[in-house]
C-alpha cells in the first residue's frame, strides 16, 4: 500500500468535521478520530508497518504513550520486534505504582510512539517523566501531525517529531479522490 493509498485510508475512515476541543484547548473544525484507525485491525497494521523504516536506528523501546499510543505501539513492536513499554499520564497509586508497563527503560534508548500529535503536550510531560526514570529519548514518532506546534514545542526539548502523515498529506489525499 502506498502512502497516499494510506492516507486516503486513515481519511475516509477518522476525518470528522464539526466543532471539537483538543486536548490542547484549542476549538478545531476538523478532527481525526484516532480510534477509527486504531479500532481497524487491518488498518493498523498497515499502519505499524508504514511507521517501521520511520523508527530510528539504534531504538531499544518502544513507548506507547496512554491511551492512543497504546495499539499504535503494539502493533508497531510486532513489526519491529522491539520490546513495548506503555506509559500512563500519571502513575497509578496500587500494584506496581510504574508509570511505564512492559518493558524497562533506563539506560536504553526509547522512542515515544503516539497517534496524533497537536501541540506536543503529552510528549513533553511523559518525555520528561521517562527522561527521570533514566531513558534515553531523542525522538517521537506519531501517526498524524495535525501540525499545529507540535514539532516547535518538541524540539524546544530536544525531541524530534517523526510523523507518518500530516494534516496536509491527509487534505491531500482526500482532494485526490
Amino acid at each position: 500500500m502506498t502512502r497516499s493509498d494510506l492516507a486516503r485510508r486513515i481519511h475516509a475512515v477518522s476525518h470528522l468535521t464539526g466543532t471539537f476541543t483538543l486536548r490542547s484547548g484549542r476549538t478545531a473544525s476538523e478532527y481525526f478520530d484516532k480510534y477509527r484507525f486504531e479500532g481497524d485491525p487491518v488498518l493498523l497494521d498497515e499502519i505499524a508497518r508504514a511507521m517501521v523504516p520511520l523508527v530510528p536506528a539504534g531504538t531499544e523501546v518502544l513507548a506507547g504513550l496512554e491511551m492512543g499510543g497504546i495499539p499504535v505501539v503494539t502493533a508497531l513492536g510486532r513489526h519491529t520486534g522491539l520490546p513495548c513499554a506503555f506509559v500512563r499520564k500519571e502513575a497509578k497509586p496500587y500494584g506496581t505504582c510504574r508509570l511505564a508497563e512492559g518493558a524497562e527503560v533506563a539506560g536504553r534508548r526509547v522512542l515515544v510512539v503516539e497517534d496524533v500529535v497537536t501541540s506536543g503536550g503529552q510528549i513533553v510531560l511523559s518525555t520528561a517523566e521517562l527522561r527521570a526514570l533514566g531513558a534515553d529519548i531523542g525522538a517521537a514518532l506519531c501517526v498524524i501531525d495535525r501540525e499545529q506546534g507540535g514539532t516547535e514545542t518538541l524540539a524546544a526539548e530536544a525531541i524530534e517529531l517523526v510523523s507518518l502523515l500530516t494534516a496536509a498529506d491527509l487534505r491531500g489525499a482526500a482532494r485526490a479522490e
